[in-house]
């Protein structure tokens, strides 16, 4: 080491944690440098969150030491380790929704003491947001904030009682691309001003874009840490799956058959009884996917409401190959072939205290052949909960396992054989990978095509112009609720795309007048 500076602010030695006979994290090492960030990258399910429970105290390790600031350090709760000055902001947000900004930050921290003094607290908390450029309204309650504002609540938590480390769990995975963006320019302001920072992510993109160092993670093994700048996408894919990766899908083209969902000037209100879908007009057939492209907040969430029946339309009508859904019930359109898979798979997709085998019925947990005449047939339920997670290869210690003990792979796997297992017309498909590794991802592409064959037509709404242009036959642009362009993939292009989904409409070439 050169300097002082380049000394471990934190050492990992031989770590591991195991949960009966599952081992979680085998004998982890590796460094981290004062005001770097250091990418802890692994696919669902390869121990990143249980080690960063373990540096936080949350959890504690069954051996191994943890160094920091170079004293070995044994912490019995997350407050031990707040004191010495780390942080971390979990996937799942810990806010009480009632309450506002302030109140969330200041509320159990012992700097605040027995006596509040709001106004002091409040002006510290607006100095740290001047400080990393965060705008937002400190005093709405947090129900009222958006997926980022909270996040940005939970950072500021850590900085409000200083920290010399902040461990990030999968920071960016319910993050709009212009939310991730802003996030690293704090993360990075963060750095320079030397507060060193464990970024934990499994997205090739985020590694290369933001850190400095970057320890691969496969099977609770850590198997290598390496300079980011000495890295590519590509040698990072390799050490992360073990094999070389290729990032295109291999797609065999289908022959476009009849519409299977027809939509027409179909308008829905949101929560507010603000106009959020403006006439949007759509069709998908039999063996396509229509790719929806946008903005995060441009009518997507409102529209899939719409067209899985948890919304009433206002104008317009939905057609489901040859039945009319428009305001149908979510038990009627799933009955009639509708498949979906929503965006927040936790929230909206599945019960996170109920079994696998729940899970996997749910919506047809009323229908023969896991019910008759009112009574569950469970060995029915049994038998198909292990043919399921069988074929869609879902890692789980068995069916009576509880949903919200899976990686998020896993939770989609559960609700793609729970959805595609019998015959469906029509998938609507959410941000499908978002929060999922490489081999989940392209494990939900194989399915979608699996069903352009079977003569389904898929609706990709997505924010991921990657995964549209990897995979969709069609891309239709949704802005401020309206669809503002539609084109084939062989015409379609980033820059076209990226013009609508900001607003704008390219303009037509002028005309030149011929001079005969």
């Amino acid at each position: 080491m050169n300097s002082e500076v380049d000394k471990p602010l934190l050492t990992v030695d031989n770590l591991s944690k195991n949960f009966g006979k599952f081992i979680a994290n085998d004998q982890i090492c590796f460094d981290v440098i004062k005001g770097h960030i250091h990418c802890l990258l692994g696919e669902n399910g390869a121990g990143k969150s249980t080690l960063a429970k373990c540096i936080y105290g949350a959890s504690k390790p069954d051996s191994g030491r943890i160094v920091f600031k170079g004293q070995e350090v044994s912490f019995s709760s997350p407050k031990d380790a707040i004191r010495l000055g780390i942080g971390m902001v979990h996937q799942h947000f810990v806010l009480s929704e009632p309450m506002n900004a302030v109140e969330n930050i200041i509320v159990g921290e012992e700097s605040t003491g027995t006596i509040l003094n709001l106004q002091n607290d409040t002006e510290k908390i607006q100095n740290l947001c001047d400080q990393y450029d965060l705008t937002f309204d400190l005093s709405l309650p947090v129900s009222q904030l958006s997926v980022g504002e909270q996040q940005w609540i939970e950072i500021l938590k850590a900085l409000y009682v200083g920290v010399d480390l902040l461990l990030l769990d999968e920071p960016t995975a319910v993050l709009t691309p212009q939310e991730v963006e802003r996030l690293f320019a704090v993360i990075s302001k963060m750095a320079a001003e030397g507060i060193s920072v464990i970024l934990i992510t499994h997205k090739l993109d985020e590694v290369i874009d933001i850190s400095n160092s970057v320890t691969v993670l496969r099977k609770a093994q850590a198997i290598i840490t390496v300079d980011t700048e000495n890295s590519t996408k590509a040698s990072l894919a390799k050490l992360l799956v073990g094999r070389e990766f290729d990032f295109k899908v291999n797609k065999v083209k289908v022959d476009r058959g009849a519409p299977v969902l027809e939509i027409k000037n179909l308008s829905v209100l949101r929560d507010n009884n603000t106009l959020a879908v403006n006439r949007v007009s759509l069709t998908v057939h039999e063996g396509e996917i229509l790719g929806l492209a946008g903005v995060s907040g441009n009518g997507q969430s409102e529209l899939f409401d719409a067209l899985v029946g948890v919304r009433q339309t206002e104008n317009g009508s939905i057609r489901l190959a040859e039945d009319e859904i428009t305001n149908c019930s979510p038990a009627e359109i799933s009955n009639k072939g509708m498949a979906s898979v929503p965006q927040d798979r936790l929230k909206q997709g599945l019960i996170g205290n109920f079994s696998v085998k729940e899970n996997l019925i749910l919506g047809a947990h009323s229908n023969p052949p896991f019910c008759s005449r009112g009574v569950l047939n469970w060995k029915t339920i049994m038998d198909f909960s292990k043919e399921a997670i069988n074929n869609f290869d879902i890692r789980t210690i068995g069916p009576e396992q509880k949903v919200e003990q899976l990686s998020g792979g896993n939770l989609q796997k559960v609700i793609l054989a729970r959805e595609i297992s019998h015959p469906i017309k029509t998938l609507i498909a959410s941000s499908p990978t978002r929060g999922l590794d490489i081999n989940a991802s392209f494990y939900v592409y194989s399915r979608f095509l699996e069903q352009l064959k079977l003569k389904a037509g898929i609706l990709l709404i997505s924010e991921d112009l990657d995964e549209l242009f990897n995979i969709a036959d069609r891309i239709a642009v949704i802005y401020n609720g309206s669809i503002l362009g539609e084109y084939c993939i062989e015409d379609a292009t980033i820059e076209k795309i990226g013009l609508l989904m900001a607003g704008l409409k390219e303009e037509p070439e002028p005309l030149v007048q011929s001079d005969n």
